[in-house]
């Protein structure tokens, strides 16, 4: 399925030096800035699918970052709706022991 939008990464690591009470909900609220930030939205609707793969993990773990397809909900851009792109995985190499 084809979307048109734009596909935003937002860096989760630096709210991994907050505190662990409401780091779940930080990053929530850090998501809908960058999006409104980026995308010069005035409202922008999260997606459940954020919401539960931010949820999905304990409080104390956060994904380092998120991949984030922005969708225009009306004509002039104003209201943007956020979904869940992809999964980042992180890049390292696996050594296998024989």
């Amino acid at each position: 399925m084809l979307v048109e939008g734009s596909i935003y990464v937002v860096n989760l690591n630096r709210l991994k030096w907050t505190g662990l009470t409401r780091r779940n909900f930080r990053a929530l609220r850090y998501i809908r800035e960058f999006v409104k930030k980026h995308s010069k939205a005035e409202k922008v609707v999260l997606d459940a699918s954020i919401n539960e793969y931010i949820l999905s993990r304990s409080s104390d773990n956060l994904p380092a970052r998120i991949a984030v397809c922005v969708t225009k909900l009306d004509d002039e851009g104003r209201v943007v709706k956020a979904s869940l792109a992809v999964q980042v995985v992180e890049q390292g190499i696996k050594e296998e022991s024989k």
